[in-house]
């Protein structure tokens, strides 16, 4: 019996079919069915920050804070990736189209046992891109699917927020905890998100010796000073949660292994919510058209009857 798969790795020939670049595609009148997902294929390397309130046992919290070295490495995946709808509903079958990813993200300051930059973060993941569907009734959408060692998976749907001709705007980000379920219920901590008081509730000064003040305010305020943005010339932005974007009315959620749930006495560290912006980004070089990567990521941490606020930035380069 000759079955033919769902997902179709190679082409007829058997080789891995090679990915058209976005403009070959558009000069001949197709969309890439991967979308504003076909800019990300490649490897981006650079720095960032990462900000995150964790358990402790002698005090409830500990604020680390760490500079970063990141590597993010996205690939296609050749074909298409069949989702079937019920017809009687007024859902046809639809093709996903997606990539893959491996994060690694290392401490730029700090050494681990083998004399090398201290690993932080690893996290392989797939990103796709999902056509305009009737049943939800959404435009197209992009989401990520993302698996996290600590023991925490998810899935963040969100939408292309579009293209402007220059470097993007940054919010502010706050980094302080409030009460579950209520984000207008601020519990502050100041003697650790004060730099000048010292704290052994937070990362030794000696091993931050570029975060400033004002990062730890605002953690975004690392992404406002990567140094080529008044050269930025095209920013598409995407945007995605784990919670429901309105619009569209998309899926998401996440998902944690029973030590990070706990028990009825609550949460050892919960990851609840994830919300991210990507902003991919052209700009010249020296009369070169180069590629940077930008985002900004909000994890909330649940534990000890508050959400606790993980922001991680980074300004990557495609090389």
């Amino acid at each position: 019996m000759d079955i033919k798969p769902d997902f179709q790795f190679t082409s007829v020939s058997g080789r891995i079919p090679d990915r058209q670049p976005a403009g070959v595609l558009a000069a001949t009148g197709v969309a890439n069915p991967l979308g504003a997902l076909a800019d990300l294929i490649g490897i981006w390397k650079g720095r960032g920050f990462n900000q995150i309130w964790r358990p402790n046992q002698a005090a409830d919290r500990f604020l680390e804070l760490n500079e970063t070295i990141e590597t993010l490495e996205f690939t296609e995946i050749p074909g298409d990736i069949p989702n079937r709808g019920l017809g009687l509903l007024g859902q046809v079958d639809v093709n996903l189209h997606g990539i893959t990813y491996l994060q690694q993200v290392q401490d730029a300051n700090v050494l681990g046992p083998n004399g090398k930059p201290a690993g932080i973060h690893v996290e392989p993941g797939i990103w796709i891109n999902i056509p305009p569907t009737t049943n939800p009734s959404d435009p197209s959408t992009v989401a990520r699917l993302a698996n996290i060692p600590h023991g925490t998976s998810l899935v963040a749907q969100g939408t292309v927020l579009g293209t402007i001709n220059q470097a993007p705007p940054f919010a502010v980000e706050s980094i302080t905890p409030f009460v579950i379920g209520n984000p207008a219920s601020l519990i502050p901590f100041p003697n650790e998100t004060t730099l000048t008081t010292p704290s052994t509730l937070r990362t030794a000064p000696g091993d931050i010796p570029n975060v400033t003040q004002a990062m730890v305010d605002d953690p975004n305020v690392f992404l406002s000073q990567a140094p080529n943005l008044s050269q930025i010339t095209s920013t598409t932005t995407l945007r995605i949660s784990t919670q429901l974007l309105n619009p569209p009315d998309s899926g998401g959620g996440t998902s944690n292994i029973a030590f990070l749930q706990g028990t009825a006495g609550g949460p050892n560290a919960q990851a609840a919510q994830m919300d991210a912006l990507f902003w991919i980004e052209t700009f010249y070089d020296n009369g070169q058209i180069r590629h940077q990567l930008q985002y900004s990521q909000r994890v909330l941490l649940n534990f000890n009857g508050l959400s606790w606020p993980h922001v991680s930035v980074a300004t990557l380069i495609k090389q």
